[in-house]
């Protein structure tokens, strides 16, 4: 069983997945030279990544079909460690950072993902498809009519190819169609070869030059730590789109680990961490791409492409990428979600709106993030709160009030809890029925003991009864109304 699935996942797409490779192969190598430029190493450091991430997570990744290299996110937290220490120090950090994404899987911290309401997904995605975008605008700007045509051409081939042949990409079509016609007139316009030198040699080992000591890792820590969480963040994010794009699913907790053994690979080959690339996965999807062997053709060709053919290369214009680029970001933006305003609820689309805006703003993935899903939280804690009601009934007979208590009781509802009890009615007896009710933390247990106790300084009986089993325990370990001792302390000190 287990061998078939392997067998499906390298060799289940072999046309689809070689062609989506070499797609994907010609489209990072822009990427990972821009990358390297704004983490202020050499261009080889950002490809060396591209190429040894992508190969080793094609073996250790846990979503077959997904695209891993060197990232924007994480270039932009290399900077001031590259600036103040240099490159030797961010190998050691790369390292650093694979060992923690490893025990976060080893932790099964992927099992977070259950916590990311789809609002946020949708609010990552089109910030994403934003800032994919926005990156091709100094490509447009204070340049020739030229290059406007060479995009234009481009997205035109992109999209009108596959009504004349759907077997080959189309993103493949445009770049040696713009690369042909480049070269053909002698066209000055900027091509891959103006972004930075390319390598000419294959990476060795590199194990960094930094002293083994506690004051090298408070160096690298800081920088270690965030670049792990951003890493997993986005790899998670687009593991969850391309589940979604391909209808299947992934191991959330070994993409972890599989991203962690990829870092640490990089590192020791002179590559800067890296993760998940959301619009190259989509481009790699988009392109016929599904399993492994579409992720390690890509790492592979991207290598041999740089290394041993770099001089064609560096004449690919920039413009047939730009205009691959867009496709990625027209194709990610989720333009349902424009629709949806009208009919979704106002707090989901908030929560989509500010994800956006955080992460459009700080181009940081993780902040978008974790803004989103503290949102989606107090949303939803004040949601169910409102399903917490009290009703109550008098037996006259036995001069007892019962006071039934339905709903989740804890830190947004303990208030409305309290309020619902008439502490001044002279009764003698007040039974409270938990039975159709749930208490989730300390606050809600301090509430019951607030009531109870509120109840006997009136000099009123009061009984308690029907808890389920967990709410039993959590008031039994923490509450002090049915303690003795406890309350004397309560009632004897007023």
């Amino acid at each position: 069983m287990l061998l078939a699935q392997k067998k499906t996942e390298w060799f289940g797409n072999i046309r689809g997945d070689i062609l989506a490779g070499l797609v994907v192969a010609l489209a990072l190598i822009p990427e990972a030279i821009a990358f390297s430029i704004i983490a202020g190493v050499d261009p080889k450091v950002g490809l060396y990544a591209s190429f040894c991430i992508a190969v080793i997570i094609a073996f250790v990744g846990g979503r077959p079909g997904m695209i891993s290299a060197a990232t924007g996110a994480m270039a932009l937290l290399m900077v001031t460690l590259v600036k103040n220490h240099g490159l030797e120090y961010l190998l050691a950090a790369t390292l650093l950072t694979g060992v923690l994404q490893i025990i976060a899987g080893y932790l099964r911290l992927g099992e977070l993902m259950r916590f990311v309401s789809r609002s946020v997904v949708t609010g990552f995605v089109n910030a994403l498809a934003i800032l994919i975008f926005l990156a091709q605008l100094p490509e447009l700007t204070h340049v020739s009519w030229v290059v406007y045509a060479m995009t234009a051409a481009g997205l035109g081939i992109i999209y009108l190819f596959p009504l004349i042949n759907k077997t080959i990409p189309s993103p493949l079509v445009c770049i040696l169609l713009l690369t042909a016609v480049s070269i053909t007139l002698g066209l000055d316009i900027r091509t891959v070869g103006d972004m930075g030198e390319l390598p000419d040699t294959l990476p060795i080992f590199l194990w960094p030059d930094v002293p083994f000591t506690l004051e090298t890792l408070k160096i690298i820590l800081p920088y270690s730590a965030p670049l792990a969480v951003v890493g997993l963040l986005e790899s998670l994010m687009t593991a969850t789109i391309v589940d979604d794009l391909t209808d299947t699913t992934s191991d959330k907790n070994r993409e972890c680990k599989g991203q962690g053994i990829a870092n640490i690979g990089a590192g020791l080959l002179g590559g800067m961490a890296g993760c998940a690339m959301i619009g190259q996965s989509v481009i790699n999807v988009k392109s016929g791409g599904r399993g492994r062997l579409s992720t390690f053709i890509a790492g592979t060709v991207l290598l041999i492409l740089v290394v041993f053919i770099s001089d064609w290369v560096a004449k690919i214009p920039m413009a047939a990428l730009v205009a691959v680029m867009i496709m990625v970001s027209i194709g990610t933006f989720n333009w349902a979600s424009i629709r949806n305003l009208k009919t979704y609820p106002l707090s989901t689309n908030l929560v989509m709106i500010v994800t956006v805006v955080v992460v459009v703003w700080t181009h940081n993935l993780a902040y978008g993030v974790f803004a989103g899903v503290l949102l989606a939280s107090l949303f939803f804690a004040n949601k169910i709160s409102h399903f917490m009601y009290i009703d109550s009934s008098l037996d006259e007979q036995s001069d007892t009030r019962t006071y039934s208590v339905h709903g989740q009781v804890f830190f947004n509802s303990a208030d409305k809890f309290i309020a619902a009890f008439d502490f001044k009615e002279a009764i003698s007896k007040v039974a409270i029925d938990l039975s159709r009710a749930h208490f989730w933390d300390i606050t809600a247990v301090e509430a019951l003991d607030k009531v109870v106790i509120k109840f006997r300084r009136e000099g009123t009986e009061v009984e308690v009864f029907g808890k389920n089993e967990a709410s039993e325990t959590t008031i039994d370990r923490f509450g002090k109304h049915d303690k003795p001792e406890e309350i004397d302390k309560v009632l004897g000190g007023h």
